[in-house]
């Protein structure tokens, strides 16, 4: 899997992410989080338009994120996923915590709000 951030507005980091998650890329997916909440306000969009698989190793590196963004005020959302991880997000109740949009710019719209 390849991670890749792109600052939007100045405000705004979307990670881009390429590949597979799981176990044996999830490090990566881990280092692009931390580096990202290191930011006073993390606002993150992630960008699921080509990921192809993920498992709930990958999962938790956005659950344990979810506390320090909620913590210094941010948020962060998916875009672009496909219908398996949609799915996969629905099962293990990640929709309830993240919003998922159809488009990267959508998410950043409804962040701004």
């Amino acid at each position: 899997m390849q991670a890749t951030v792109t600052d939007h507005r100045s405000d705004v980091a979307v990670l881009r992410l390429t590949g597979e998650l799981d176990a044996d890329t999830a490090p990566t997916l881990r280092a692009k989080l931390t580096e990202l909440l290191e930011r006073p306000v993390p606002r993150i969009v992630v960008d699921l338009t080509d990921l192809k698989f993920c498992d709930s190793i990958g999962l938790s590196a956005f659950i344990i994120s979810k506390e320090v963004i909620t913590a210094r005020g941010g948020w962060m959302s998916f875009a672009g996923a496909n219908p398996f991880l949609v799915r996969l997000m629905e099962t293990v109740g990640l929709s309830r915590y993240f919003a998922i949009f159809p488009e990267v710019e959508d998410a950043i719209a409804a962040g701004q709000l």
